[in-house]
């Protein structure tokens, strides 16, 4: 009989390949038990079909975790059961289409020369600056704080207050209960002030919703909005950090994209494929409705499952050389923003942003490099996503 393998698993030893024994895993046993620190049991999907098929078959996969009696404790805390990214249809639906309208691709479009602007403003600003210059504080961080900050009409003033509640939640929700509680009710205190002034902004109507029309509870209004919040810059910031990270360590590809600024697009699309965002490139469990078998194994009904996204993305059956970074891919059906009905709702507006920010940079700083060398970066203990402490460029 084999034994289960201990999860968590350890973290990677590079940023730019998954953990060796995830690529073992995927070609030698791609769903297999796992044993949680309290010793619940628990089932690793690998291979990109079967993670497709767990994302997509919502009949059969449920992320309402919290009606689970067997889950991980830990990942995003509140968020994991009461935002959008916790919730099964039908609710999830009703929930979605609130919000939805306000992250179209055109409406996206209609902010791009907006978002240009913001870019361009941060960028000749760095270049005044004395070098090195940190991207982190001066760049990544409130580009995508702005633009989610508009969205929702979170004041100037309270953006950089967002900032701190969003990290946070985004770390140990049970590690500080009392630092989580400020942070959600900071949160509330922030909706509360967009109902004396409304604005044309998603708070705003969603207020309408709430008062209005009955579609949302408190409870539920308060945990869409962080939820916004939270997606809709903590991503995209470490997006930014990391994308770019990768292109100054593969130097040959950030040479190509300067040369060929036309290829953004496509260079975001298989940096999002490349890239792990995760810690251990496993994320959002689902748990299953009924027996289930994936690859000639049977979970069974309530088993936990947990999807490997970082090694899905580097499947040899869907990606020719998986472990190269290759802009010129005929095909890149990546799930690094998820697939299904619970695919980034962002989706449009992070490709925007992240084109927005490297087409920025090549624009002003062709010849970026990073002031110290990359085993120096450190990233953010006590998180689920990676995120640069800080990331010191010249030119």
């Amino acid at each position: 009989m084999i034994e289960p393998i201990p999860f968590p698993l350890p973290e990677p030893p590079s940023l730019y390949q998954p953990l060796p024994e995830l690529v073992e895993l995927q070609r030698d046993r791609p769903v297999v038990e796992m044993r949680m620190a309290d010793g619940t049991p628990a089932w690793l999907v690998s291979r990109y079909a079967d993670v497709h098929t767990v994302l997509t078959d919502y009949q059969r996969f449920s992320r309402e975790i919290n009606k689970a009696s067997r889950t991980p404790v830990a990942e995003l805390g509140g968020l994991e059961t009461e935002s959008l990214m916790g919730m099964d249809p039908p609710k999830h639906t009703r929930m979605r289409r609130l919000v939805a309208h306000a992250f179209t691709p055109r409406r996206v479009e209609r902010i791009r020369p907006a978002v240009r602007a913001m870019v361009d403003e941060l960028l000749s600003r760095m270049m005044t600056m004395p070098r090195p210059v940190d991207l982190v504080a001066n760049f990544s961080t409130p580009i995508p704080i702005w633009v989610i900050s508009e969205l929702l009409g979170i004041a100037v003033e309270d953006r950089g207050k967002c900032k701190e509640w969003s990290d946070i939640m985004v770390g140990d929700w049970n590690r500080d209960p009392a630092r989580t509680k400020s942070a959600v009710d900071g949160f509330a205190g922030l909706i509360d002030s967009r109902r004396s002034k409304p604005g044309d902004d998603l708070i705003s109507e969603l207020i309408i919703a709430q008062e209005v029309h009955g579609h949302l509870t408190e409870r539920e209004m308060l945990m869409v909005c962080i939820g916004l919040l939270i997606g809709g810059h903590e991503t995209t910031t470490n997006q930014i950090n990391l994308f770019l990270m990768a292109l100054m360590h593969f130097r040959d590809l950030w040479d190509r994209v300067v040369a060929n600024p036309q290829d953004i697009p496509k260079t975001v699309e298989e940096l999002s494929r490349y890239m792990q965002i995760g810690v251990t490139g496993v994320m959002l469990p689902r748990v299953t409705k009924q027996d289930v078998e994936l690859s000639g194994v049977t979970i069974p009904a309530g088993g936990v499952v947990l999807l490997a996204f970082m090694v899905a993305n580097r499947d040899p059956e869907v990606f020719a050389d998986p472990h190269r970074m290759d802009v010129d891919r005929a095909s890149n059906p990546h799930l690094g923003f998820g697939i299904g009905i619970h695919h980034c709702i962002g989706v449009h507006l992070a490709r925007m942003e992240l084109q927005e920010s490297l087409a920025g940079i090549v624009r002003w700083m062709p010849e970026v490099r990073m002031a110290i060398p990359e085993s120096e970066v450190k990233l953010v203990e006590g998180l689920v996503v990676r995120q640069v402490q800080a990331l010191p460029l010249t030119w």
